[in-house]
């Protein structure tokens, strides 16, 4: 069963792109697109935020996550540097995509251009509390590589 949320989007910004959307019916992501006058070329190793030209109202109970494109990240080696990027329900600004080119060549990203994805979750809040001792498991402390190849 698939639950849904209700997000308002506003438009920001001079470049006018359209709403996210998700490209199949299975989809989990919504499509995030380049909110760009005129192309931007990411140089190998290079970072750069990108805008997308919309603010987000996420109800609060829900977080919105931005992730990479899969098939960009395979094929040109693209990917969102802080992923996934968190998007809190009260912020109102202008959602940015801060890419990072992994990849061997330069790669040019032209406006309107599909450049993540953005996957709506619900979260759960944690509290805290402060013990002497946690319990014991069979993995106990063992940390990277201790489950085995």
């Amino acid at each position: 069963m698939t639950s849904e949320a209700r997000i308002e989007v506003c438009r920001v910004g001079p470049v006018v792109v359209p709403l996210p959307a998700y490209q199949t019916s299975g989809s989990v992501g919504l499509d995030l697109c380049a909110a760009l006058g005129e192309p931007v070329t990411l140089e190998p190793g290079a970072r750069r935020l990108i805008p997308t030209g919309l603010a987000l109202a996420i109800p609060s109970g829900f977080e919105g996550q931005v992730r990479p494109r899969s098939g960009w990240a395979l094929k040109d080696g693209v990917t969102v540097l802080n992923s996934p990027g968190t998007i809190d329900s009260d912020y109102r600004g202008e959602v940015g995509i801060v890419l990072i080119n992994h990849g061997d060549r330069a790669l040019v990203i032209e406006p309107l251009a599909r450049i993540a994805q953005l996957v709506i979750s619900p979260v759960v809040r944690a509290t805290l509390e402060c013990v002497a001792a946690l319990d014991v498991t069979s993995r106990a402390g063992g940390g990277y590589g201790s489950t085995g190849r």
